[in-house]
C-alpha cells in the first residue's frame, strides 16, 4: 500500500518555514521563506545554559512551533494541532490527513531520522509528511538535509516519541487557508512590531537584546566552560551558520524579510531597520567565525573579539528594533508587491 500526495517538495533553509511552505503552497498560498519567517515573528535570541547541558546554546528564533502559531494567527489560518501519548493514535492522526490528500506537519527529534546528517538530539525539528507506504514515510525537510527525503516508519516513530528539551507529544498539525486568500501586506506591520516589542522587553536577561549583551560577557569564558573546546566551540559556530538558521543565526532571513517588505511599503523606519539588520547579519557571521577559530586554536583572544562584537550587536539590534517598533505609529505608503485577496 502506498499513499503519496502530489505536492511541491521544495525545501528551504529552516525546518519550520520549510514545512509551512509545503503546507501552504498545497493550498495555493506561496510565500517566500523570509516572508513566512517574518510574518511568524520568528526572530529572537536566547542564551541557554544549565547544569545538565554540556555546553551553552545560542538560539536566534522563538521557541519551536511558536512561529507556526504566530503565522496562523496573523494570516487568519485555521490551525489544527493534535498531540497524544499514544504512538498508534499519533500515526492515525498523520495518515488520516494524508489519506484525504493533505500534507501534515510533524514535530520530532531529528536525531532518529535515517537521512539526518548530524546526529544531535533536537526535539524541536519540524518536517512536512506527504506520503507513506508499508516501510517508509516520505517527508520534506530543509535543502541541507535533502529536501524530499524518506525515513523508515520505525525511525519516524522513535523520532516522534522522543522526550526531552523542546519535544512535543507526537505533535502533528495542519493548516487550512480560508476561502479568500489572506493578504500578507496588511499583516506586515503588526508582525514586525510584535517581534520588536518582545525583543525590546524580554522577561529575563537571557532573552532579546539583553541576552545578546549577556552572551558577550559569557562567551569570553567558553574555553574554560568545556573539556573539549576543539569539539564544542566549532560545533556551536556551525549551528549558528549551518544549523538550519539560514546563516547569521537567522539574521539573514530577517534581513531578507525586511528587504521584501521595503518593496511593498514605503517607510523610512522600515528601510533603517533593514540597513541595521544587514549590518547585524554580517557581524553574526563574524562572531561564529571567531568562536570556531577559538576552539580550533585554543586562543582566548578570539573569544574576547567575539564578546566585543556581541556587545556591538546588542546595541545594533536594540536600535533596529526600536526603529521598527515605531512602524505602528506611522502610515507607510503601499507602493507595490504582494497581491490583495
Amino acid at each position: 500500500m502506498s499513499t503519496v500526495i502530489d505536492i511541491d517538495t521544495r525545501g528551504a533553509q529552516h525546518c519550520e518555514t520549510t514545512a509551512l511552505g509545503v503546507l501552504l503552497r498545497h493550498q495555493g498560498l506561496d510565500l517566500t521563506e523570509p516572508m513566512l519567517f517574518g510574518l511568524g515573528a520568528g526572530l529572537s535570541f536566547v542564551y541557554w545554559d544549565g547544569k545538565n547541558m554540556g555546553f551553552p546554546f545560542l538560539g536566534g528564533r522563538v521557541k519551536p512551533f511558536d512561529l507556526t502559531r504566530n503565522l496562523a494567527t496573523r494570516l487568519g489560518l485555521e490551525l489544527l494541532v493534535q498531540e497524544t501519548g499514544s504512538p498508534r493514535r499519533a500515526w492515525a492522526h498523520a495518515t488520516a490527513l494524508i489519506d484525504t490528500g493533505r500534507p501534515v506537519g510533524l514535530q520530532l527529534d531529528s536525531y532518529h531520522l535515517d537521512y539526518f546528517g548530524s546526529k544531535v538530539h533536537f526535539g524541536g525539528h519540524i518536517v512536512a509528511m506527504y506520503g507513506y507506504d508499508d516501510h517508509n514515510a516520505y517527508l520534506v525537510d530543509t535543502d541541507q538535509q535533502g529536501g524530499a527525503v524518506s525515513t523508515s516508519l520505525d525511525s519516524l516513530a522513535r523520532a516522534r516519541a522522543a522526550r526531552g528539551p523542546m519535544t512535543a507529544k507526537h505533535r502533528s498539525f495542519a493548516l487550512t487557508v480560508p476561502g479568500g486568500l489572506p493578504s500578507p501586506r496588511e499583516r506586515i506591520i503588526p508582525a514586525i512590531t510584535a517581534c520588536a516589542d518582545a525583543f525590546l522587553d524580554p522577561p529575563i536577561a537571557n532573552l532579546g537584546h539583553r541576552g545578546i549583551e549577556k552572551a558577550g560577557k559569557l562567551v569570553r569564558t567558553w574555553l574554560q566552560r568545556t573539556d573539549n573546546p576543539q569539539r564544542d566551540l566549532p560545533q556551536a559556530a556551525l549551528l549558528m551558520e549551518k544549523g538550519g538558521t539560514g546563516g547569521a543565526l537567522f539574521r539573514n532571513l530577517y534581513r531578507d524579510f525586511l528587504a521584501e517588505c521595503t518593496d511593498v511599503l514605503d517607510s523610512s523606519h522600515l528601510r533603517t531597520g533593514h540597513t541595521l539588520y544587514a549590518e547585524a547579519a554580517t557581524l553574526w557571521t563574524e562572531v561564529a567565525r571567531l568562536i570556531g577559530t577559538a576552539g580550533e586554536s585554543g586562543d582566548a583572544q578570539h573569544l574576547v573579539q567575539a564578546g566585543s562584537l556581541l556587545a556591538d550587536l546588542s546595541r545594533v539590534e536594540h536600535e533596529a528594533m526600536q526603529v521598527l517598533s515605531r512602524l505602528g505609529r506611522e502610515s507607510p505608503r503601499t507602493i507595490q508587491g504582494l497581491p490583495d485577496n
